[in-house]
């Protein structure tokens, strides 16, 4: 990788951290599709976990006496059930696809009724979300918007939200980086990144969630969702048309 390159990843890390760090999403769909475009799909999975990863158990670092840690653990085991089936298929989606698939994620999480999802809260309401949200973390990268549905009609506060989400996609992306690195992935050492820069980025990801901890201070909750929804589904239309472009190019 380039300095150029580097320098300018490293950018992209701290700016998309912060944006994680103040919507508990939006950074990481920012982040995978700019990765797509840098690396191959399965190395651009592994360094986005990696990065990911850092920014969110940080997050969930700063915020830890707000995480439901009953809700983590629910989640975990639907995380570790669809990575079990998904294993077996070792599968690695095109560019076109995950660009696609990071596009469409948000407009259906926003159209799903709210009163037929179970919220996380409700008996089996988190083992479903981290079944879904580790299939579509697998399929395109991110979860955020996923993961949002199934916290949108809990009368949990933002801190509660920010931190919770936080910590199931920490296992989230560490079952993205085992996935990836393991599985798919079938050579590492070949991997494009030296570790200096994989160090680089970490502290990077940990800055760029710590500037944002000011910034959720002075949200309201009522903006904090408003402000969520159009971010995400602005990020999701972009990519969409840009993934569109790249399959019937292809």
């Amino acid at each position: 990788m380039s300095v150029l390159a580097i320098f300018s990843l490293s950018a992209f890390v701290v700016f998309t951290s912060f944006l994680s760090g103040v919507f508990g999403m939006a950074g990481g769909m920012v982040l995978m599709g700019g990765l797509v475009f840098l690396l191959p799909v399965g190395h651009a999975m592994i360094l986005h976990g990696f990065i990911q990863a850092f920014a969110n158990g940080w997050r969930a670092v700063m915020w830890r006496k707000h995480v439901q840690w009953g809700i983590v653990l629910r989640f975990v085991l639907g995380l570790v059930a669809v990575t079990a089936v998904m294993s077996w298929v070792s599968f690695s989606p095109a560019m076109s696809v995950v660009l696609i698939a990071l596009g469409i994620v948000p407009f259906l999480a926003l159209s799903i009724p709210k009163k037929w999802v179970p919220q996380a809260t409700s008996r089996g309401g988190a083992e479903l979300c981290g079944a879904l949200c580790t299939f579509f973390q697998l399929l395109s990268g991110v979860s955020g918007p996923t993961l949002d549905v199934f916290f949108v009609r809990e009368t949990y506060n933002r801190h509660q939200v920010i931190a919770t989400k936080a910590a199931c996609q920490l296992f989230g992306h560490l079952g993205k980086l085992i996935y990836f690195g393991l599985l798919v992935v079938a050579v590492p050492d070949e991997f494009p990144v030296a570790y200096w820069t994989l160090c680089l980025f970490a502290l990077l990801a940990i800055w760029g969630t710590s500037l944002s901890k000011v910034v959720l201070e002075r949200l309201t909750d009522q903006s904090f969702r408003k402000y969520t929804q159009w971010i995400v589904a602005a990020i999701g239309t972009v990519y969409l048309v840009r993934g569109l472009s790249a399959y019937l190019g292809a």
